[in-house]
């Protein structure tokens, strides 16, 4: 070990001991950005950076798991991610694919896709669903992959769901139109049994949503780091604790 890694860990330690555990966020929802400029930065490929960055989702799952918290929210793929190159975004459906199913041999999460399966393909589709039943019995952390997700694209597909679902109980529009709220549609989103996310951590300085989960964020705080995700240090997720730990929630009022 050097003397950078020794004060570090000291650092981090001290940060960690500081730590109010009564305040930690029960739902942290991650945008995981950076793998391409990290990857850019360092000399090495696209898809070593995507690699990089799958590498690091087993690490902070261990981080969240040592502070108590109860659902975690990975952006893995976006619905606009599937206008990038096929010579990146095959490898990098790949690599997703693999941390589902590693995240299901794990043994210690529960895994839940929030996104639109349909526009995935097969064989990812049959991974993802593969994996939210071996893990259904799970009790430790909720992990939702967010894969082929967009926020907008959940708002219209818990829409139509509902109305699909009053259409099938036989209710006219004008008596939906009556009982229709923001409760009644809450119901059909992804994370619709889930807390909202108290925390949305987003790195590689970036300070912009990109519709993350849009409709569930409403009060969320919001913590952006400098770091590249796949650069992403316990230290630093530890700073995003401590940041909402002082924070007055106010929840509109």
């Amino acid at each position: 070990m050097n003397l950078r890694d020794l004060v570090y860990g000291l650092y981090a330690r001290r940060v960690e001991g500081r730590l109010d555990h009564s305040a930690v966020p029960k739902h942290i929802g991650v945008i995981m950005d950076g793998n391409r400029r990290w990857a850019k930065a360092s000399g090495s490929t696209t898809v070593h950076g995507h690699q990089a960055g799958a590498e690091k989702i087993s690490e902070f799952l261990g981080w969240c798991s040592e502070t108590d918290v109860e659902v975690v929210t990975l952006w893995l793929l976006s619905t606009d991610n599937f206008d990038r190159p096929q010579a990146e975004l095959g490898p990098l459906l790949g690599i997703i694919e693999n941390v589902v199913r590693t995240l299901a041999a794990d043994g210690r999460w529960r895994v839940h896709h929030v996104g639109t399966p349909d526009i995935l393909p097969p064989h990812l589709r049959e991974a993802i669903k593969e994996a939210e039943e071996s893990t259904a019995h799970v009790d430790g952390i909720t992990v939702n992959v967010a894969v082929g997700y967009g926020g907008r694209q959940e708002i219209a597909d818990a829409v139509r769901s509902m109305l699909l679902d009053h259409a099938e109980k036989g209710t006219s529009m004008e008596a939906l139109a009556e009982i229709v709220d923001t409760d009644l549609i809450g119901r059909h989103l992804y994370t619709s049994d889930q807390p909202d996310p108290d925390l949305v951590i987003r790195t590689s300085g970036e300070q912009r949503l990109s519709g993350f989960m849009l409709w569930q964020t409403a009060h969320s705080e919001y913590y952006f780091c400098e770091v590249f995700w796949p650069a992403f240090r316990k230290v630093d997720f530890l700073r995003a604790l401590r940041d909402y730990a002082a924070r007055h929630r106010r929840y509109g009022s």
